[in-house]
């Protein structure tokens, strides 16, 4: 007897498997609250890596397999503000030559300005990462990409800096970091500065790549009021950049989460 086109035996092995309960119901479950806790930031490595976490040892192969079977995709896809007018000051050699790895906290920041367009606006971001942990340090934001925008930016950053330090700070060309008074900042706090070489991006990439991953995971999936209200987001997700936010190269953990781990290690 033949059912739809398929042997009895197929037809009636498909009910059987159709009966059954769904063995992986509840890490369904679990991968969906992950995804959906992230608002769509995660992809399967970094789910599988948050349910190590939690106790849970799965193939990456399957969550990748589940998540597809539940429609949920990481949503990912990026202006970047060219500061650099000439020799307006002096430039700073390229001493970072992309070593991106540091040793310990404040052994080596990145920095860099981007820009967004929000509600006929023009604002631009300035903020400094610890290359150690990925870290977000400080953050300046303005309408005008003026001197103040990196001077402010850096006499917060310089507030978490301990005395006794061996501090390399690196940026691209930009007019604010040629600047008398940036460099003179540093100097007076005995920091190296390093910076980019003419037109290649790749020197500082680590910055860039969080500008690509903020532009992506909150620019592009939030929706906002207004400026001040893109403000408070902005806050937001760099607190959660900063706390919660896992990274495999972290060994799974977010970038303050291991800062205090290797304190507390060593």
């Amino acid at each position: 007897m033949k059912f739809a086109g398929l042997a009895r035996s197929t037809y009636y092995d498909l009910v059987k498997k159709m009966s059954r309960p769904d063995q992986d119901a509840d890490l369904k479950a679990e991968i969906k609250a992950i995804y959906e806790e992230h608002e769509g930031r995660y992809g399967y490595r970094r789910i599988r890596d948050e349910l190590v976490n939690r106790g849970q040892k799965v193939n990456h192969k399957k969550v990748q397999r589940i998540m597809k079977e539940l429609g949920l995709k990481c949503i990912v896809r990026m202006k970047k503000y060219k500061s650099y007018k000439g020799t307006v000051g002096k430039i700073a050699p390229n001493i970072l030559n992309r070593n991106f790895t540091a040793d310990a906290p404040n052994q080596k920041w990145v920095t860099d300005i981007t820009e967004f367009k929000l509600f006929g606006e023009k604002l631009y971001l300035s903020p400094v990462l610890d290359l150690f942990n990925g870290e977000i340090i400080t953050y300046t934001i303005g309408s005008r990409p003026t001197y103040s925008l990196v001077s402010e930016m850096l006499e917060t950053a310089l507030e978490r800096l301990p005395e006794e330090h061996q501090l390399l700070m690196h940026s691209d060309q930009g007019w604010h970091y040629q600047m008398k008074r940036y460099r003179q900042a540093l100097e007076s706090k005995g920091i190296v500065q390093s910076m980019s070489r003419k037109g290649n991006c790749y020197d500082n990439s680590v910055m860039e790549n969080f500008f690509g991953i903020m532009k992506s995971e909150f620019l592009y999936i939030k929706e906002f009021e207004g400026v001040e209200h893109f403000k408070i987001e902005l806050e937001k997700y760099i607190t959660y950049y900063n706390t919660k936010r896992i990274k495999a190269k972290l060994k799974g953990m977010s970038p303050i989460q291991y800062r205090t781990h290797a304190l507390t290690a060593a």
